[in-house]
């Protein structure tokens, strides 16, 4: 970018071109070797031990590679007070609770996380073990709050009876200074939204008419803030009576929609109207996604703390939304509701605009579904 301005002509001489070429050529060989070196080398890794149940131990091993390949886990320690016998997983060796200490100085261990979903199943001898370890200052972490660093999401699933341990959430939820300036940017973003939409209108309704063959717009109950119902307002994508045998999810290249229904989808226009939704107040511009009443009730039978999305205003979009694929399963739901617990606990100024940057990089390169 700089080029024209500093260097505005080329040189006279040849050779000054080909040294030019090769000191970048050089510069980028020295990165590319500093690279290598300092940030992906074997010795950057984290040393983690692990101390678990044997019933839990494959699916932590499973989500620890899949957050960050440099956790590196040397091992694991059966914590239960009647072990079972010794558990051979691939690549991974078991130790006695006798050898925690030796290990840590001989494998260079530099973390110990305690995966246990019950902590009264941790043997006297493995809790005066880590106790001493931690008054000589050595880093011991739970589960849930390395899995949620890793991942940016709330691990509901290993979440117990002590659930409000895990749920300390963020004071931005009732701060009225945040509350009052995201309610400024709703409004505000809402107004620029609908005054944007004038201008498309026009054309999407002609298209609608000759594409869709039906109602430009499209109504749908949704659940909103502390349960209350509402109504959202979208451009319809799908044809008419598209739910004749009741709810169902929308599925990958679902037959339901119509090519200009895509088009929409994909483009998030469809989207748009939601934005007299905010303007009313029953949705913000970040929150979780709203979800139809019947899905709510039987998700929340089966999902732990499903129901507590609805503390905030649901959004039109949301972390869930710029982290993970369109849900249409009941595993896509866990994830979707991992992530938006995870909003709700750490919601902040900046996590907002990380969304709201996340959410336009969607659909400048079209990335809707």
């Amino acid at each position: 970018m700089l080029t024209p301005i500093l260097t505005p002509f080329l040189p006279d001489n040849r050779l000054q071109i080909f040294y030019f070429y090769f000191s970048l050529l050089f510069a980028l060989f020295l990165w590319r070797i500093a690279y290598l070196t300092f940030i992906v080398s074997p010795r950057f890794y984290k040393k983690v031990l692990i101390i678990d149940e044997t019933s839990n131990i494959e699916y932590i091993l499973n989500a620890f590679k899949d957050a960050d390949p440099n956790y590196k886990i040397v091992g694991f320690v059966n914590c239960e007070r009647q072990a079972s016998k010794q558990v051979v997983i691939k690549d991974l060796k078991s130790y006695e609770p006798s050898e925690i200490e030796t290990l840590i100085k001989r494998a260079g261990i530099t973390e110990i996380v305690v995966a246990s979903y019950e902590s009264e199943s941790i043997t006297p001898e493995i809790y005066r073990t880590l106790i001493s370890l931690l008054e000589a200052g050595f880093s011991i972490k739970e589960y849930t709050q390395v899995y949620e660093d890793m991942t940016h999401r709330v691990p509901v699933q290993f979440v117990g009876k002590d659930f409000y341990k895990y749920f300390p959430f963020s004071r931005s939820n009732h701060n009225k200074l945040y509350l009052f300036f995201q309610r400024l940017a709703d409004v505000v973003i809402s107004l620029i939204g609908l005054f944007a939409a004038l201008f498309i209108i026009v054309i999407v309704y002609l298209i609608n008419f000759i594409g869709n063959r039906g109602p430009l717009f499209y109504k749908q109950e949704r659940v909103g803030k502390n349960g209350k119902l509402f109504n959202i307002i979208k451009f319809r994508s799908m044809v008419v009576d598209a739910e004749t045998t009741g709810a169902v999810w929308a599925q990958k290249n679902d037959s339901r929609i119509t090519p200009f229904g895509k088009f929409l989808r994909h483009s998030r226009l469809d989207e748009i109207p939601q934005f007299i939704n905010i303007l009313r107040g029953d949705m913000s511009l970040i929150g979780p996604r709203p979800e139809r009443p019947n899905f709510v009730n039987d998700l929340s039978k089966i999902l732990p703390f499903y129901e507590t999305r609805h503390i905030v205003k649901p959004g039109l979009t949301g972390w869930a939304q710029v982290k993970t694929r369109y849900g249409n399963s009941i595993d896509d739901s866990l994830l979707k509701l991992q992530y938006d617990l995870y909003y709700i606990k750490h919601r902040s100024f900046l996590l907002d605009l990380n969304i709201l940057i996340k959410t336009l990089s969607t659909v400048i390169y079209y990335r809707g579904q």
